[in-house]
């Protein structure tokens, strides 16, 4: 698809995008072709031969997800506590997602300081919980018909380390659980989120950090920006808190499905014909019901290309008990507050072996017994 209609997209829309959106779309182009080089795998017992092509890497390439989902999977059953975990989405509202186009670092960076602000404030209130939790968050920009949706999705352990109302960490804290099947209160939530999150963004353009573009264009006159930004406050923020995965087997497998996923998977490409693409997408509206939608291949891929992120960007972050910096002694005063609960409250973890990708085998007569020989990628005509 983007083979047949990218040059159409980039002749009218190449000014608007990035460097980074354009080398996504290159790079898609040429994965797992002979553009990228790979090898040939020859079967040493039915003599059978294959071409196998290397893939681009790209992230945001719906075919290069798999192996660094299951390496990053493997490293994170270790971090794991045997406790109840939480699933937690915070969005923004669709008159502030439109400013992520021209400002995505700002506006995405954004939404996880204030959600893990959040949570961090709203649990060390002794009010709610009066501890520190652990929190994993993941950004997904996207909605099911492709149009611009931020949201981070969260994994909150259900409960943390006691602390103080500032947050900071007793000398010699204990464990505190949440209540059963309760995390934290979705409206006290959703108002500290609207609070932090607005009060980011105005200081950001009272920094000069914000560009405007299009029908922004005024808004970058503080006045009208005041304007702007003033109904948000009335307005309900989307907060939402699900029910408790249960142990970290069922965490895991969340994790499987949404921290490297991309705007949409090649399974759900159903026609490209005409220069028109059908796609499968989940009507919320309609209880989920699943519908196809129909759009221009141009357009198909102008929706896809926004949620390309920018060079660097992180899209999964961790704080609280989970912060990198001292993760090991936390964990550590994590479990031995918690000893003899594993079995109780979580069940069996899965081993790192489970998400790792299965032995390649012959097509033909199943055997493993494959050998290698590279095929070089071309090289490049510089005459």
């Amino acid at each position: 698809m983007i083979r047949a209609h990218g040059p159409e997209l980039l002749a009218r829309y190449a000014p608007g995008l990035s460097p980074t959106q354009k080398r996504a779309l290159r790079d898609l182009t040429r994965c797992r072709t002979a553009a990228l080089g790979g090898h040939l795998e020859c079967c040493r017992d039915c003599g059978h031969r294959r071409p196998a092509y290397n893939s681009c890497r790209n992230r945001h390439c719906p075919k290069c997800q798999a192996a660094a989902r299951a390496a990053w999977l493997a490293a994170q059953t270790g971090n794991l506590l045997p406790v109840e975990y939480y699933h937690l989405v915070f969005t923004l509202p669709a008159d502030l997602a439109d400013l992520a186009r021209a400002n995505p670092t700002v506006v995405y960076d954004l939404l996880f300081r204030a959600a893990a602000a959040t949570v961090r404030e709203v649990a060390a209130d002794p009010r709610h919980l009066g501890a520190c939790p652990g929190l994993l968050l993941v950004l997904h920009t996207w909605g099911q018909t492709l149009q611009l949706h931020p949201h981070v999705h969260g994994v909150a352990t259900g409960g943390g380390l006691s602390c103080d109302p500032g947050g900071r960490i007793d000398a010699v804290p204990r464990w505190v659980s949440c209540r059963p099947g309760f995390f934290l209160p979705v409206r006290v939530l959703s108002r500290v989120f609207r609070g932090k999150y607005l009060a980011g963004l105005r200081q950001a353009h009272a920094q000069g950090r914000l560009r405007f573009v299009g029908r922004h264009v005024p808004l970058a006159d503080p006045a009208a920006f005041h304007a702007f930004v003033r109904p948000l406050y009335r307005a309900d923020w989307i907060v939402y808190a699900k029910p408790p995965f249960g142990g970290p087997a069922r965490v895991l497998k969340y994790l499987a499905r949404y921290t490297h996923r991309v705007a949409i998977s090649n399974h759900r490409l159903e026609k490209l014909a005409d220069g028109r693409v059908t796609f499968r997408y989940k009507d919320y509206a309609d209880r989920g019901r699943e519908r196809s939608m129909e759009l221009d291949a141009v357009e198909f891929l102008r929706r896809f290309v926004q949620h390309v992120l920018p060079a660097g960007f992180v899209k999964v972050r961790h704080y609280g008990l989970l912060a990198t910096r001292g993760l090991g002694e936390r964990l550590a005063a994590c479990r031995r507050l918690l000893l003899g609960a594993w079995g109780a409250t979580a069940g069996a973890t899965p081993g790192p072996g489970e998400w790792a990708a299965p032995e390649p085998t012959c097509p033909v007569c199943g055997s493993r017994r494959l050998e290698r020989r590279p095929i070089p990628a071309p090289t490049p005509d510089t005459s």
